[in-house]
């Protein structure tokens, strides 16, 4: 077992001693792109991590997730294009910069106000001739894409002034959607009717990944236990009528919950 192992420097040592010639042969093996997929998993982890609450799991998915970034780090060391002290640079004098009030003379009065002068600053990072939602990954999954670029056009007051009103622009979205006759069309007011849907999670603080994953939990535990009902009944969920079906759902959400 290596000295200090708590310490940063450990793990970075640990993973160029696994990619040295003498080291592991899988690890030899990675590539930025052969780790993509499972670094990507790594944060959906992280994420089940936070939405449980079980803090041990976080712990150790952190964990995880600092190995795929020291990996990525240590091969981009090798092939000559940056060092992990680069990217620690980075982020520190990013975060120095876009917080004058913290380490400079710029006085702030609130959360909000911080959100605001945070916007522009990072705009000024990038220039003027860039668009400000050109940083947004656009392999994010949707819902997330849509929440962080209607968040970012906010920060600069490009947004409703009351919830009513992006209420009330949803309901006229659902009336077009149901309007529309052609499939493309329709395809498109769906789009916008989950675009506007998105807008009212932000305004209310609702993270919408994490509701929907919520919703996806809730399914899964109720239709589950009519399965299980239906396996103790000795019938096939398959041949019981929509009535029938609905009567179990309903069942499932007391015995189940909310």
């Amino acid at each position: 077992m290596a000295e200090n192992i708590d310490e940063f420097k450990t793990l970075t040592d640990i993973v160029a001693k696994l990619r040295a010639p003498d080291g592991c042969p899988w690890d030899r093996q990675q590539t930025h792109q052969s780790l993509r997929a499972t670094f990507l998993q790594e944060c959906y982890e992280v994420l089940e991590a936070l939405d449980s609450g079980d803090t041990v799991a976080l712990c150790e998915e952190l964990g995880d997730l600092m190995l795929h970034i020291v990996l990525q780090a240590q091969i981009a060391a090798e092939d000559g294009e940056f060092t992990i002290g680069d990217s620690l640079r980075s982020i520190s004098e990013k975060l120095v910069f876009r917080h004058p009030h913290v380490f400079g003379s710029t006085e702030v009065e609130s959360a909000e106000e911080v959100t605001h002068n945070w916007a522009q600053l990072k705009q000024a990072e990038k220039g003027m001739d860039e668009s400000m939602l050109a940083g947004v990954p656009k392999e994010m999954p949707a819902l997330g894409y849509s929440q962080e670029i209607q968040d970012r056009v906010a920060r600069v007051g490009f947004d409703w002034e009351e919830d009513e009103g992006v209420i009330g622009k949803l309901a006229k979205e659902v009336d077009e959607f149901r309007k529309t006759e052609s499939h493309q069309r329709r395809a498109e007011e769906f789009g916008d009717m989950l675009f506007t849907l998105v807008n009212i999670a932000r305004r209310l603080d609702i993270d919408l990944e994490v509701a929907l994953r919520e919703a996806n939990q809730r399914f899964y535990r109720r239709f589950a236990h009519m399965e299980e009902a239906c396996r103790q009944r000795g019938v096939n969920i398959g041949d019981l009528s929509f009535d029938e079906q609905n009567a179990l759902w309903e069942e499932a959400k007391r015995e189940v919950g909310e």
